[in-house]
């Protein structure tokens, strides 16, 4: 088995390279995906109120994480889009299984937001 020709860089100039491909990543989503710059905004607004709101630490993390989690799921189910896309724009049920499981991540995603922010602000 061979390694991929991409592969080969160590030490820090592949912790740079990682940086760099993240931001280059980071960029596409926010310019070729409304998703993602919707989710984002909502957790720029979110965020600070998931600090003020949460009484504990913990309560903190779980409102902010699952903020962050949301993020996370949108962009690989933007990475898996791009790949079907990539294979072929033609109709096919394999495709359109994996891009409707990929939303469905995303749904369960901002369902854990709801389920995790209202238990937080219940308890107040």
């Amino acid at each position: 088995m061979t390694e991929s020709p991409f592969k080969g860089k160590t030490g820090l100039r592949r912790v740079l390279n990682a940086f760099h491909y993240s931001m280059a990543g980071l960029r596409a989503a926010w310019s070729g995906e409304d998703a993602f710059r919707q989710e984002l905004v909502l957790a720029v607004i979110l965020m600070p109120l998931a600090f003020i709101l949460g009484h504990t630490p913990v309560e903190r993390a779980l409102m902010a994480g699952s903020l962050l989690l949301v993020l996370i799921v949108e962009l690989l189910n933007s990475a898996i889009e791009a790949t079907v896309d990539r294979v072929s724009l033609e109709r096919h049920p394999f495709a359109k299984r994996a891009k409707d499981i990929g939303s469905a991540a995303v749904f369960i995603a901002l369902v854990n937001v709801a389920v995790i922010w209202g238990c937080v602000l219940i308890s107040v």
